[in-house]
């Protein structure tokens, strides 16, 4: 059925509710990829629902140019992990028939993803990066000495399962001197991934600090915030579970002009995040840069940047939202797993509940409740016996 002509084209989500939400804000109507209980499809923004289990690249990409060329509007298509970023600007050519992408350069993608080479264009472009070496731990050999200042981290190129069976839920490995090194190496062997060791930036997590951005096809700078981790799980190099605006002015001004230069320096169109610590000493070292839409830009949306909007409207044809600063001090946490980094941070469950309850950007909202309780529901239903079983909430 075609659909989108009254309301304006879709936004097409490869992503979780931190995407669907920014947008359905804006009131833009969203389809969003998943599994049809999913949480994504229960939100009173999801207008459709692409069911999607998982699988091979290759048939999501044919059942999104099904989808795409039902429309009478080409949807807007947004994704959130790197896999779905890498896939769709993989398949660019073909997709680009039916959707319309903000991407940033296929050239880029590949090189931002793949941290050796973000390494090699960070220090051939002179960008202020911990220095790095390339870790081989194949069959047979054995832990190299590096000409590197311990404390080092150790982490893979990219994300990928195997890693998880080294590290769990962490993103990297500490290691404090050569034995140590040598210690881990027979654990790297049987994963056969390429990994990346690093010189550590002295300080927890709290002092990474993160500038958001978007930047035009002319290559202006259309929106932008900056950030700060409050908490991760697990508590040192662990996934981010509580965030907070910060003052783009102030505090974090020198965030967001470095975001900017280093935007310029390596051709940035589009959105992205950009990753820094600040050592002891206030310099701001660069860790990453993430070329697509992420977990923040609820949070964004929230403090009143609303970046996922400004690209629906660019590449829609449509008025920019009014230019806006976002508001410092906005906080956002995933619930769940805040509360296991909360109680690990020494923070009692009394002054977290508090902060909680503050939290303008988290999982349940008064106004979208269905996409947090109707996942919980079916699973409690799923327990109870057959009668009651088949029951099912429906979306209102």
């Amino acid at each position: 059925m075609k659909t989108g002509t009254k309301a304006g084209p879709l936004a097409c989500v490869l992503g979780d509710m931190d995407l669907v939400r920014p947008l359905g804000l804006a009131g833009i109507r969203c389809a969003v990829v998943g599994p049809p209980g999913g949480a994504t499809a229960q939100s009173r923004f999801t207008a459709q629902v692409i069911p999607w289990q998982g699988g091979n690249d290759r048939t999501l990409v044919d059942r999104l140019l099904r989808f795409g060329a039902a429309q009478s509007q080409k949807p807007v298509l947004y994704m959130e992990e790197d896999a779905q970023l890498l896939m769709v600007s993989r398949n660019r050519e073909r997709l680009a028939s039916v959707f319309r992408l903000p991407l940033a350069d296929a050239e880029l993608v590949e090189t931002l993803v793949d941290k050796g080479r973000f390494q090699a264009m960070a220090e051939r472009l002179g960008l202020p990066v911990p220095r790095t070496r390339r870790l081989h731990p194949l069959p047979g050999s054995e832990a190299p000495d590096l000409d590197l200042r311990y404390p080092l981290i150790v982490k893979p190129l990219t994300r990928r399962p195997p890693w998880d069976e080294i590290e769990g839920l962490g993103k990297a490995i500490r290691l404090d001197g050569h034995d140590e090194l040598r210690a881990l190496w027979p654990r790297l062997i049987p994963v056969g991934i390429e990994l990346l060791a690093q010189e550590l930036i002295p300080g927890p997590e709290t002092r990474i600090e993160s500038h958001h951005v978007y930047i035009d096809a002319g290559g202006a700078v259309a929106g932008e915030f900056t950030g700060r981790k409050i908490r991760t799980y697990p508590v040192d190099y662990g996934h981010s579970t509580a965030l907070t605006i910060t003052d783009i002015d102030g505090e974090s001004a020198d965030v967001a002009a470095l975001g900017r230069e280093i935007a310029a320096k390596i051709g940035l169109r589009g959105v992205a995040k950009f990753d820094f610590k600040r050592d002891p000493d206030g310099r701001l070292h660069l860790l990453e840069i993430n070329p697509r839409f992420n977990l923040w830009h609820h949070l964004g949306a929230v403090a009143g940047v609303n970046l996922p909007a400004l690209v629906q409207a660019d590449l829609t044809g449509r008025p920019r939202p009014a230019p806006a600063k976002a508001r410092p001090g906005a906080c956002w946490c995933h619930i769940s797993k805040d509360r296991l980094a909360a109680r690990e941070s020494g923070v009692t469950t009394a002054r977290w509940l508090a902060w909680v309850v503050r939290c303008e950007a988290k999982a349940i909202t008064p106004d979208d409740p269905m996409p947090f309780l109707r996942p919980k529901l079916d699973r409690l239903l799923a327990r109870m016996p057959g009668g009651i079983r088949s029951a099912r909430l429906v979306k209102p």
